[in-house]
């Protein structure tokens, strides 16, 4: 039975409220298609039945796996590769010079899905720069899905996830191989990051100040107003010599002022400024 006008007209809001998501109209399909798999699980006919289960009680966790359906978790190791170029080059090392009297470093990955960026991290860190492992380093990656949440802990990926980005070398020397033919994240990188379930829309009363923010490709999914209130919570937990990086496809400008924009090599990330009126520097040497 095709779903109505009505049924669909509510799970968007309902994914819009929970998650800030927006689900355009013209992208109804993606509700078909992601939730599909729940209707067969509990034996559904359609759109029309799910709704109407879940208008019933929205606290229940039926309403928590629809939204949780229409997340994007869309990742690879070593993602779009210029972001961590730039970290291993120039971020890091200015940081860990800025940071050398307290040798704290906090990096915050949020909407961290399966655990790829977090776990990438931690091996640009074991591999160039040793003496962080005598440092008190926290990498906090956090996600709404608790599903997604429960693969990145387990450290476990697919022959495919990690031939996407993943240096040859890096998963002889980082992954053991497993039974089934899986590769599992070794233990050395995996205790380095710590998982968290976070709804960005929430407070964050548990963040500590942030030396990095890594939020990329999660803007894209939210309207305009929703970007400026997380950008400005977001300028208010990141140091002033701290980096903001969002994907390829995001920025702060015609949204939030309190930002500069930061060349480093290839790729744009964001400070904390005082001043109004954010223009691209190249102060990261």
């Amino acid at each position: 039975m095709a779903p109505s006008e009505e049924s669909l007209r509510y799970l968007r809001d309902l994914v819009y409220r929970r998650s800030a998501i927006v689900i355009e109209s013209e992208k109804n399909y993606l509700l078909e298609s992601r939730l599909g798999p729940i209707l067969r699980h509990y034996e559904m006919d359609s759109l029309n039945d799910l709704v109407r289960v879940v208008r019933a009680d929205e606290r229940s966790p039926l309403c928590v796996e629809v939204v949780e359906a229409m997340t994007t978790n869309e990742t690879s190791f070593f993602r779009d590769a210029h972001p961590f170029e730039a970290l291993r080059t120039k971020v890091l090392p200015a940081l860990i010079a800025a940071r050398s009297g307290s040798r704290t470093l906090n990096i915050w990955c949020a909407a961290s899905s399966t655990g790829q960026e977090p776990y990438s991290i931690a091996m640009a860190i074991r591999e160039s720069f040793p003496e962080l492992l005598t440092w008190k380093v926290r990498i906090l990656a956090t996600d709404i899905n608790t599903a997604v949440l429960a693969r990145a802990r387990a450290g476990r990926y697919k022959q495919l996830e990690v031939n996407r980005g993943l240096p040859a070398a890096m998963l002889v020397k980082y992954f053991d191989r497993t039974s089934s033919g899986d590769w599992q994240i070794k233990n050395e990188i995996r205790t380095m990051v710590s998982f968290q379930e976070l709804n960005l829309l929430d407070r964050w009363p548990l963040l500590e100040v942030q030396d990095i923010v890594f939020i990329r490709n999660v803007l894209i999914y939210f309207d305009a107003p929703t970007k400026r209130t997380l950008l400005g919570r977001l300028r208010e937990l990141v140091k002033s010599d701290g980096y903001l990086i969002l994907g390829s496809a995001e920025t702060t400008l015609n949204l939030d002022e309190g930002y500069s924009a930061v060349r480093v090599g290839s790729s744009v990330f964001y400070q904390p400024k005082p001043s109004v009126g954010a223009k691209i520097t190249n102060d990261v040497r």
